[in-house]
């Protein structure tokens, strides 16, 4: 029986996906379940599982963008699974066009002689190279006897500087549809937003007293690290509480407002950046951040985030001090209206009660849509993230950290 495998859809708005990667080759013995391609979507990268076991043939291309349900391979679920001594028909293929054929030897190619006619430009090749200003005795001509074609004149290339023996090598790749897609989304950005970015700094000295305080009690009864993001994410829901427009978007000439803080958290995955959502992220506790940023982390680092699991945020939070950023404007992420970056801490000489002393001090940027949300709102929004952070024992944990963090 001939099994007809098709494209399933990622999501409800995906048309269309591309043939990123073939993990078989025709003619293959798949199993059931076996991820068989790597498929990209304007929003993500998939896996393909074969949908039966039996003899693979490949129906299109890498590269190749196909509509969703449509044919890209064919199973031959009546076919037996090869022996492991004999191997898949394919591979005997292989091992026979590998394997070495006797050649008559070659006689060494006699070098051209010379003749007038050598590195001689026809007139068109002439002027072609004046204008390019290259002697002709710089290019090897194809013509017959050496002569320096027109078309020797059009491709040839000026020397740029002293040549260093080194390699000038070039590759030319398709984008994936995912990194096109992101591209056409921070161009829309830039072009269809007012964006404006408000910047701050924040003392992290409190931050950092409690995870000294308790990070290895956190650890050992939650299975998991005390971080940073746990204390953005909820100083950020408290903020879009208090600074609503910063939690809404535009749709028109209309305002869309939310009552809940549905926070994407840009993560680094092997296909490049992907912004997972944490859902209502203003009703989980210090621990259910840090466990929702580690699954979504993981399921984006294994291939295995769905559509469904990046679609819908309200706002975003993105670090770029992992990577050892001192300073960035973020770019909004649309349809959303405000992102905020966060960046490396760094010790540096601050002021407390007049004395100067050293602290570490991250630096915070709010990029944000000046369309629909003013400078009062963006400024006392970055300010109230501030106060939290510097604070986050009165104001994010109600003067009791032990229960804040469920110890």
């Amino acid at each position: 029986m001939i099994l007809e495998m098709k494209v399933p859809s990622p999501g409800e708005s995906i048309k269309e996906v591309e043939i990123a990667t073939w993990l078989v080759k025709d003619g293959d013995y798949v199993e059931k379940d076996q991820a068989i391609a790597e498929v990209d979507s304007d929003k993500a990268t998939l896996e393909l599982p074969a949908e039966a076991s039996g003899i693979i043939t490949l129906k299109a291309e890498e590269g190749d963008a196909v509509a969703v349900g449509q044919v890209v391979c064919l199973i031959d679920t009546s076919a037996a699974k090869p022996d492991a001594s004999t191997g898949s028909a394919t591979v005997v293929a292989e091992k026979a066009a590998e394997a070495p054929k006797a050649e008559a030897p070659k006689a060494a190619p006699a070098p051209a002689a010379a003749t007038y006619a050598t590195n001689a430009p026809s007139p068109a090749a002439r002027k072609i190279l004046d204008e390019k200003n290259i002697q002709p005795t710089d290019i090897v001509g194809t013509g017959k006897g050496g002569r320096v074609t027109k078309e020797d004149a059009v491709n040839a290339v000026p020397s740029m500087g002293t040549p260093t023996g080194g390699s000038r090598g070039s590759e030319r790749t398709k984008l994936s549809m995912l990194r096109r897609k992101v591209a056409e989304r921070l161009v829309a950005a830039k072009n269809e937003t007012a964006m404006l970015t408000t910047f701050n700094e924040v003392d992290m000295s409190a931050i950092y007293a409690i995870r000294d305080q308790y990070k290895e009690e956190f650890k050992a009864k939650h299975q998991m690290g005390l971080g940073f993001m746990s204390f953005f994410t909820k100083a950020v829901t408290r903020a879009l509480q208090l600074y609503p427009d910063v939690n809404s978007m535009i749709d028109g000439q209309e305002k869309i407002s939310y009552d809940f803080c549905d926070i994407s958290v840009a993560v680094s995955g092997p296909k490049g950046l992907m912004v997972p959502v944490v859902r209502n992220a203003e009703n989980l506790t210090f621990r259910g951040v840090e466990a929702e940023i580690k699954r979504l982390a993981i399921r984006a680092r294994d291939g295995q985030i769905t559509v469904d699991e990046m679609t819908g945020g309200t706002f975003t939070i993105s670090n770029g001090g992992v990577f050892g950023s001192m300073l960035s404007t973020p770019i909004i992420n649309p349809p959303q209206s405000g992102i905020l970056g966060m960046h490396n801490v760094v010790e540096r000489a601050v002021v407390k009660n007049g004395q100067i002393v050293i602290a570490p001090v991250m630096y915070v940027a709010l990029s944000y849509d000046h369309r629909i949300i003013d400078g009062r709102e963006s400024v006392g929004f970055l300010v109230a993230v501030k106060e939290a952070l510097e604070n986050p024992v009165e104001i994010l944990m109600d003067n009791n950290p032990k229960k804040a963090l469920e110890l």
